[in-house]
């Protein structure tokens, strides 16, 4: 069974920059693309980014431009480095994985997902 674990998320001021990581472990090798969702409080789950096995991103506009997914093969870990942080950022942020080859942006293409990680962005 495939477990996702993030870490990274914290307390930022506006402005500032975040990295975050997600883990995966336990039939990697069944996994394709990688993404990050996002969902603030009293919100839909949102598409930030993605990545397949290839290198191939895909980024919600929202965010493209300020954050970057990228991927380690041999540590089985995806980041999603985050830079010029707005308030309007904070959420909790998600790691999923899908076996889906593509770059999936609907939450339903994914097929495991992680306990999230809190990031707040203050004013």
């Amino acid at each position: 069974q495939v477990q996702l674990v993030e870490s990274g998320g914290g307390l930022v001021q506006a402005g500032g920059s975040l990295r975050l990581s997600c883990a995966a472990s336990g039939g990697t090798f069944s996994l394709n693309a990688m993404g990050w969702f996002r969902q603030a409080p009293g919100k839909e789950r949102d598409f930030v980014a993605a990545i397949n096995w290839s290198g191939t991103t895909a980024y919600a506009d929202s965010v493209d431009g300020q954050f970057t997914i990228s991927r380690d093969h041999a540590k089985n870990t995806v980041y999603l480095q985050m830079i010029s942080l707005k308030p309007e950022d904070t959420a909790v942020y998600y790691c999923a994985a899908s076996r889906r080859t593509l770059v999936p942006r609907g939450a339903s293409a994914y097929d495991y997902w992680g306990q999230g990680t809190q990031v707040t962005v203050s004013s």
